[in-house]
């Protein structure tokens, strides 16, 4: 639901995300002496299996489960000094969940973890989950290649995440082979044409029915309430009194909702570059055009354009595209949606504003190359021409939080004039989106907006930067207030990109202040 744009957009450790990798054995109950975790009651009083209100008791078999870490399968490969953890490993285990948690003693999942544990163990504090957005995000491949960041951090507390349920190793949902999903890039994802509309609305359509035929049996379980429960048997398997949390973009929304349905255990939560919780399912997409566009003209004045004339530029380049695609050096060619994605990646990160420059010079010269690979890192194509499965979990979950479904008649009549009056650039892309995502979806949806209030939590850091193209920074406003009074403490970051945290002295030092020592900062400050 909450990142609209096709194929996945990450979160801030969007581009460190490349290269990770780690296999998580299957874990047994057999445990060595590193590699055993171990349980404790809840020192708030809260006995292994006992619900938080509204919540299903789990029975002991999964609450008081034993996970068997081991060193990671294949060994972990990122960049960074971190791709090995000092001190230690990585470390993998899996974790039972129930399949429906309606019904608690039921049919179990597989939910991958990784850890590495905290350097300093006299003063470790305890666990640090983190989920790095998405949806569709793998946690275990995410964090050794981000975890150079969070060198401090990792000083007092384990650092651990995992693939949420239909993720990579946490039975990813499945949709479609990389041939159907090369073919779907080259549609036109702003039909202009009858013709055009038919075979854009009728890839949507046979691929939730590949998701159906493929993985229909997870597939009414993947939302976000469901991988915040899994978040709770987490915190209390690995023997955690509260669960202490660094959420990105759409682990955001997973940390709301996890404050929501069990604030009494929510911890030291920090939610960085935040979904809006207020926003509907067309809303959630025309706040991405704002912020987009934003991000353009942001770009553009940096350069010492006008974001006016900047804008007209990309249109009349993306309107030639739609007409004539151009050459590139990988032998195939650059079309108006691809472009368009292009144009979109590098807007994530103000370091990456001057490749824009030059995929955008090269373009303009008949070169589609740079706009190219842009795309295509984006949509997850490998040099073997594959694509991974990270846009089939990232639509799946999104389409299970939402009730939302718009028709092409809706878009043609409503939403395409608003939103491309919003970005002539990404609005009518994001408003055909709506008609494209979950339209013909197999399975209901469970709401139009996240329930994230939480009374009685202890504050949560809520940080919004004033330029985040993906999550705009009035998402972060609606977030810390729908927290509730008191919960929901506002860091404003003026600046650009997508995510603060590592990005600067000030949100740095005071989110690590908060998360090691407690220290909450005034609700309102600024840095930048």
């Amino acid at each position: 639901m909450t990142m609209r744009v096709r194929a996945g957009a990450l979160a801030a450790a969007a581009l460190l995300l490349a290269g990770a990798v780690a296999g998580c054995d299957s874990g047994t109950d057999k445990a060595d002496a590193d590699g055993k975790n171990t349980a404790r009651p809840s020192a708030s009083g809260a006995a292994p299996g006992k619900a938080a209100p509204g919540e299903p008791s789990l029975p002991a078999a999964l609450t008081g489960q034993q996970l068997d870490f081991k060193r990671c399968k294949p060994p972990v490969k990122a960049r960074g000094s971190y791709a090995q953890a000092p001190g230690g490993q990585w470390q993998c285990a899996l974790l039972k969940a129930p399949l429906d948690y309606r019904k608690p003693t039921g049919e179990t999942i597989g939910i991958a973890l990784i850890r590495a544990k905290a350097l300093d163990g006299d003063r470790r504090i305890g666990s640090l989950l983190f989920n790095f957005g998405g949806p569709g995000g793998s946690g275990v491949a995410g964090l050794p290649g981000s975890a150079d960041g969070f060198k401090k951090l990792h000083s007092r507390y384990d650092l651990v995440s995992f693939d949420p349920r239909g993720v990579a190793e946490s039975s990813a949902v499945v949709c479609r082979d990389s041939k159907r999903t090369a073919a779907s890039f080259r549609l036109d994802s702003t039909p202009d044409t009858p013709e055009e509309e038919k075979a854009y609305l009728d890839d949507s359509t046979a691929f939730g029915a590949g998701c159906a035929e493929k993985s229909g049996k997870v597939l009414a379980h993947v939302g976000t309430a469901n991988a915040a429960r899994d978040m709770d048997l987490i915190r209390q398997v690995l023997g955690d009194d509260k669960l202490h949390y660094l959420g990105f973009s759409y682990g955001t929304e997973l940390g709301g909702v996890y404050a929501h349905l069990f604030p009494a255990r929510a911890g030291r939560l920090v939610l960085d570059a935040v979904v809006d919780p207020s926003a509907d399912y067309p809303g959630h997409s025309r706040n991405q055009a704002l912020g987009f566009q934003r991000a353009l003209d942001n770009y553009f004045k940096s350069r010492g354009i006008g974001a006016k004339d900047g804008t007209a530029r990309v249109v009349k380049l993306l309107d030639r595209l739609d007409r004539n695609p151009l050459p590139t050096t990988q032998g195939r060619t650059l079309t108006q949606s691809l472009a368009l994605t292009g144009i979109i990646t590098p807007l994530y990160s103000k370091d990456q504003w001057p490749y824009l420059t030059k995929a955008l010079d090269e373009a303009d010269n008949g070169d589609g190359s740079r706009l190219l690979m842009s795309a295509e890192s984006y949509n997850g194509r490998e040099e073997d021409g594959s694509y991974g499965t990270r846009d089939h979990s990232q639509r799946a979950i999104s389409c299970a939080d939402t009730t939302g479904r718009v028709t092409a008649a809706e878009v043609r009549s409503r939403h395409l004039a608003e939103f491309t009056k919003v970005s002539p650039v990404f609005g009518p892309y994001l408003a055909w989106d709506l008609a494209g995502w979950c339209a013909n979806w197999p399975v209901p949806g469970e709401s139009e907006t996240p329930e994230v209030a939480a009374p009685g939590a202890a504050p949560i850091l809520v940080v919004g930067t004033t330029g985040d193209p993906a999550t705009p920074y009035e998402g972060a406003k609606k977030m810390a207030d729908e927290l509730g009074a008191g919960v929901g403490v506002l860091l404003t970051n003026k600046g650009e990109g997508h995510g603060a945290y590592g990005n600067g002295a000030c949100v740095t030092g005071t989110v690590d202040a908060y998360l090691l020592d407690g220290k909450v900062p005034a609700n309102g400050k600024t840095c930048g």
